[in-house]
């Protein structure tokens, strides 16, 4: 079986997969009004996916991700549980309707972000056949010596470490370019190497000890998205392991990452963190079921669920219930206003330039406001949509003017920047940012994307190109770094145009 990686979607699919989830949802006794929404939310979904070129751009990663993992998988999870997809939200019609306006908006902003975007992309090819190779093994050297600098020195915000975490793509870079490689080297065969062994597994540790759910599914995404954009065919024993996998992350991993954030140092000591973590994963069945108590006791509270009861990792691939808090205290409190964006732009300023900038996190002020957090907690964040953020600014002002505008300038710039993943590996990096940014990162997220992650993305770009290759010569000294052209790719059809492209920048191995 080959990975999925949809470049298109035929309209006629999915017309048949939202007529279908309608039938259940009415059968079920959802509301047609919600049913309706629900419907057209999939087709114009399905249609700004493929104007914007599916995922094979940026753009259409975004909208990919924030149609799935923001409300499709959720509308379809309650069907499956044959619970009605209207039930345990405030306002269900308008959180759909919102929902509705906001995938509208974001067609808009596709169509128009497709007639300002660079026909050439901006980075290139700077990745060849002949330093991919070093590229990776250089990328992943310095992610890890930056990772060990950021772990065990004491930084502040302003300082330079501060600066390099926050630009710090190189282990995801180096798993993205090595599988990328290693299945250009070997034909389709096979995808890892030790760089993508080693980047993930640091990635995955981190996640770990940080208690992030993001960071122990990266590695996987990583992999995931650069192997699929190169066809990449699994075998039965990689597919019943990969289910296994995801199976024991779901079941453990996820909770334990839930409930290990309540214990999380407050002064950010590595050695408290560590020491919380092992004591959590020695006995995974008890962390679960207190993880799993926990959010029983929200779910009895009223502060979450979107489901009858508490469906794991399903309760986050979607936003429909948290948006539904928020756009219900919105009608009955009033709008928030625009200071997010003010100081979500303002924050580009670096801290050099601003000592004493203020650091405001709105997911967890939107948080106390839905009164779902003790007084005194400063440092727990919620995560909202772009479309439950910009209805609390401003009501549909900021759901069809200034939502569009953010998304007509991330569509921008990113496509202008990476071009098509057919071209070069960047791309598949930012579509491994998106994944998480798009459904829940807020309108705050996309600001973000637009300064310190876009120059992440530049400097993780140019340092492969031109640095990493001589850094990773010499951690493995001179050798062959080419791959060579007449590798036959057994298992990829038609060659992948991909591999076509990519091996044209480079020259014929000697």
């Amino acid at each position: 079986m080959r990975i999925p990686y949809p470049e298109r979607i035929s309209l006629w699919h999915a017309l048949a997969f939202a007529t279908l989830l309608s039938g259940v949802q009415l059968f079920q006794g959802t509301a047609p009004s919600f049913t309706l929404c629900s419907f057209l939310f999939i087709i114009i979904a399905t249609i700004a996916f493929n104007l914007a070129g599916g995922l094979t751009r940026p753009s259409g990663a975004y909208v990919f991700f924030y149609a799935v993992l923001g409300v499709i998988v959720g509308l379809c999870w309650k069907a499956i549980l044959g619970e009605p997809a209207d039930s345990h939200l405030l306002l269900p019609v308008l959180t759909m309707q919102v929902f509705l306006g906001s995938i509208t908006a974001m067609l808009g902003a596709v169509f128009v972000s497709r007639r300002l975007t660079s026909r050439r992309a901006w980075l290139g090819s700077l990745v060849t056949t002949d330093n991919i190779q070093n590229a990776t093994v250089g990328c992943m050297v310095t992610g890890l010596v930056i990772t060990f600098l950021l772990l065990f020195s004491h930084w502040e915000s302003g300082s330079v470490l501060s600066t390099l975490s926050q630009l710090n793509r190189f282990l995801p870079m180096a798993i993205i370019l090595g599988v990328v490689y290693q299945i250009r080297k070997s034909g389709g065969t096979s995808s890892v190497n030790i760089p993508v062994l080693v980047s993930g597994a640091a990635i995955f540790l981190l996640g770990l000890i940080g208690f992030s759910k993001e960071g122990l599914f990266t590695p996987f995404l990583c992999w995931a998205v650069a192997a699929g954009s190169m066809r990449y065919k699994l075998n039965s024993s990689q597919i019943i392991g990969g289910i296994l996998a995801v199976m024991f992350m779901q079941q453990f991993l996820v909770p334990y990452a839930q409930y290990g954030r309540n214990f999380r140092s407050e002064t950010g000591s590595m050695t408290e963190n560590f020491n919380t973590a092992i004591n959590l994963l020695s006995n995974l069945e008890d962390t679960r079921q207190r993880a799993e108590q926990n959010v029983q006791d929200a779910y009895e509270a009223k502060t979450q669920g979107y489901y009858n009861t508490p469906q794991g990792l399903f309760d986050r691939l979607q936003m429909i219930s948290p948006d539904d808090m928020l756009i219900e205290s919105t009608e009955r409190s009033g709008t928030f206003g625009y200071s997010p964006l003010i100081m979500g732009f303002a924050n580009l300023v670096p801290r050099i330039f601003w000592p004493n900038k203020p650091s405001i996190n709105f997911g967890n002020l939107y948080a106390h406001e839905l009164g779902g957090l003790a007084e005194d907690d400063v440092t727990t964040g919620i995560s909202f949509s772009p479309s439950g953020e910009g209805y609390h600014i401003d009501r549909w002002i900021g759901i069809f003017l200034v939502a569009p505008i953010l998304w007509i300038m991330l569509f921008t710039l990113y496509d202008s920047l990476c071009g098509s993943v057919r071209d070069s590996p960047w791309g598949l990096l930012v579509i491994a940012l998106f994944s998480h940014a798009a459904p829940e990162g807020m309108l705050g997220g996309i600001i973000y994307m637009l300064g310190f992650s876009a120059l992440s993305i530049v400097i993780a770009a140019l340092s492969a190109a031109y640095v990493m290759p001589l850094f990773g010569m010499l951690v493995k000294g001179p050798g062959q770094v080419a791959v060579r052209r007449s590798v036959p790719v057994h298992s990829i059809p038609r060659t992948v145009s991909t591999v076509r492209r990519w091996q044209s920048t480079g020259r014929d191995s000697a």
